[in-house]
Parts: C-alpha cells; sequence; structure tokens
C-alpha cells in the first residue's frame, strides 16, 4: 500500500498545484492555497477509495459482459437511450426541454464527426463548416424557394455530403497535422464566407423567418413537440451509424485508423474509404445544422465558429473515441455542465479545460474507451 502511494503522491501534488495556480489569479493566494489542499485531499482519496473497489469493479465488470450476451448491441443503446428521454417532457419544461433539444443536436453533430475522428482517425478541427452548411441550405431553401422542412431536409443533407466529397477529395492526400491545419483552414473559409457574402446569405445580420418543422399539417413549434423531432433522429443516427460501423466498411474503418499501411497492404483502398467517412459524417452534420436552423429560426455565421468545433471535437474525446455511448454522454455532459456552472460563468471554460486535463491523465481514453480493430 505505502508503494502505491509513493507512486500516486507526484501526480496528486502536480495536479493540485497547478489547478490552483490557476485559480490564483481570480481569488487570490488564500483561496488558491485552500483550492490546493482540497484537491490533494481529495485525489488521496479518490486513490484510496479505487485501490480498495478495484476487485468490486473486476467482478461488476464479469457481470456485465456475462449479460451484455443477452441484449442485442443496438438494443442497449436504444434502451439506455429512449426509456428515460422519452418520460423528459412530462417533468419538465422550456428551460430544460431547450437544453435537451440542444443537447441532441449535438449527440448527432458528436456522433458524426466520431465517424471521421473516432472510427477513422482523421483529425478534423473544421467540421463546424458542415455544420454551417447545412444550417444555411436549409434556411435558403425555406426563406428563399418557399420549401418546407421535410422538402429541404433532404436536399440541404446532399448538398453538405457534396461538399464534404468535393473537399475530402483533394484534402485527404495529407496525413497527421498537415490534415488538422487544412480542414481547420476551411471551416474558417466557410464562416467567412457567409459573413461577407451578403447578396446571397445575408452577412453578419444573418436569415431570419424560417419557418418551423410541420408533420400532417401541425407545426412543431412547441418545444416538447420539437424535442420528439429531435429525438428521433438521435434514435436513427445511432441505429444506422452503430450498423455502418459493424459492417464491411466500419471494419475497414477501424483497420485505416489502427494502421493504414498494414490496410493498404491487405487491399483496402484508403483514400476511397476515407472519403466514405468524411461524406457519411457530412451527411449527419447537415442534418444536425438543419435541425439547428429550423428550431432557432435565426442563423448567422456566429453560430459556425472555430470553437464549435473545438466543442464537438471534446465530446468526442471525453466519451472516448470510437464509442457510440460514450460520445452521446460526452455531449450531454459538455451542453449540461455550461449551463449548471451558469452562476459561475467566469470559471466554466477553467473547469472544463482542468476536466480535459484530469481526463488525459487519468484516463486518456475517454469515459468509454473507443475499441480497437482486433476487439470491435
Amino acid at each position: 500500500m505505502n508503494g502505491f502511494f509513493i507512486k500516486r503522491m507526484p501526480k496528486a501534488v502536480i495536479i493540485s498545484l497547478w489547478s490552483a495556480l490557476l485559480f490564483l489569479p481570480f481569488k487570490g493566494l488564500q483561496a488558491a492555497g485552500l483550492l490546493f489542499l482540497f484537491l490533494f485531499l481529495a485525489l488521496l482519496v479518490i486513490t484510496v477509495a479505487s485501490r480498495l473497489s478495484g476487485p468490486l469493479f473486476r467482478t461488476a465488470e464479469v457481470i456485465r459482459k456475462n449479460a451484455a450476451g443477452l441484449i442485442p448491441g443496438d438494443s442497449r443503446y436504444l434502451l439506455l437511450l429512449i426509456l428515460p428521454a422519452l418520460t423528459l417532457p412530462l417533468f419538465f419544461r422550456n428551460y430544460i426541454l431547450d437544453v435537451a433539444v440542444l443537447a441532441g443536436i449535438y449527440i448527432i453533430l458528436a456522433l458524426a464527426l466520431n465517424v471521421v475522428v473516432g472510427f477513422t482517425g482523421l483529425l478534423n478541427l473544421g467540421f463546424v463548416a458542415y455544420y454551417a452548411i447545412g444550417a444555411y441550405s436549409f434556411a435558403l431553401l425555406n426563406t428563399r424557394l418557399g420549401l418546407g422542412f421535410w422538402s429541404a431536409l433532404p436536399l440541404s443533407v446532399i448538398i453538405t455530403t457534396a461538399a464534404g466529397l468535393v473537399f475530402a477529395a483533394p484534402a485527404l492526400r495529407l496525413k497527421g497535422d498537415y490534415l488538422a491545419l487544412v480542414t481547420l483552414g476551411f471551416g474558417e473559409i466557410v464562416r467567412i464566407t457567409l459573413n461577407n457574402w451578403d447578396s446571397f446569405t445575408k452577412g453578419p445580420n444573418g436569415i431570419s423567418g424560417i419557418d418551423p418543422p410541420s408533420f400532417f399539417g401541425i407545426t412543431l413549434a412547441a418545444l416538447s413537440s420539437f424535442y420528439y423531432l429531435v429525438l428521433f433522429f438521435v434514435v436513427l443516427a445511432v441505429i444506422v451509424i452503430r450498423r455502418v460501423h459493424a459492417s464491411k466498411i466500419g471494419r475497414a474503418w477501424i483497420a485505416l485508423r489502427e494502421d493504414e499501411i498494414a490496410a493498404s497492404a491487405m487491399g483496402i483502398r484508403s483514400i476511397r474509404y476515407k472519403l466514405y467517412a468524411v461524406s457519411f459524417g457530412a451527411f449527419w452534420a447537415g442534418l444536425a445544422g438543419c435541425l439547428f436552423a429550423a428550431k432557432m429560426r435565426f442563423i448567422s455565421p456566429e453560430s459556425f465558429t472555430f470553437m464549435e468545433s473545438v466543442l464537438i471535437l471534446s465530446m468526442v474525446i471525453l466519451g472516448g473515441l470510437g464509442s457510440i455511448a460514450g460520445v452521446i454522454i460526452g455531449a450531454v455532459i459538455l451542453v449540461a455542465l455550461p449551463e449548471a456552472l451558469r452562476d459561475i460563468q467566469m470559471y466554466r471554460m477553467l473547469a472544463l479545460g482542468a476536466g480535459v486535463v484530469l481526463l488525459m491523465i487519468f484516463r486518456p481514453q475517454g469515459l468509454f474507451g473507443g475499441s480497437s480493430a482486433s476487439r470491435s
């Protein structure tokens, strides 16, 4: 036990000291010292608890694995997602439902980015560009051509998918940091174009007057109605992405993520399957953009900044690269956490940054960790 503490003591000191130094400019030396002491003691307690509860967690994991075979994978995800979600409008109104709708849109976005980053291993720092293209395509089709939600939705998604395909064709010949920089540039190009093309996108003034969706003549303007619409698309995204992940294409994506050279040697055409991944991710990002535009009924370039790409990527990293359930939970946490910390708005980004650093130290694979090629 003494050796166990000696190994983990420096890590606890470093984390506590780093957090206290970040806190120092805001509250002074005394508050920073108290924070250091509190975090240090808390980390020691967590260390002892993890040491003592190790056998219990191993037993629970064995039970979970044995029970997992009784329920198919898709059904497990859907049960965890649908059962509590269906009853949410019965107990909450307005504010909570509004946050839940936003969380559903971000779940779709995070699942889409997970296809690109988690399944295929392509770092994309400008994923918000597809989100913006989907939203603006829907808004322009609705306000200028008078198309309703169900008529404009497929056209907007097709436009976004085509944009992803056109951009990815030359960009995917790059790898690693170079690809990340190109995607970041693409995201900024889209945002600046939307901001400066006044005659077409109305520039920084944005597009207003977007019609809400309707279903069999019933307008889904109420939050409770729109919530169920978003929930439907979230469930659809989980089912489809899960099935594609288990297919031949999904296995090829994972093989490319694990070792592109070995995958190419086995006959997998890397560029083709990367194009599949980017186009498939753009499809769902475009869908999320349509839902966002229909919910807000107003869009502007300020909604599609680089920080949105960072937020979506953080959701994927928090939940675990390649994990569908983890990405869903990561999206819910990062949407709900800023709302829970609204009273201490100045420290929200500090809390988020500290949380990401702690996650990278203690669980770099994310909360649920993605599966490797051998375990998928």
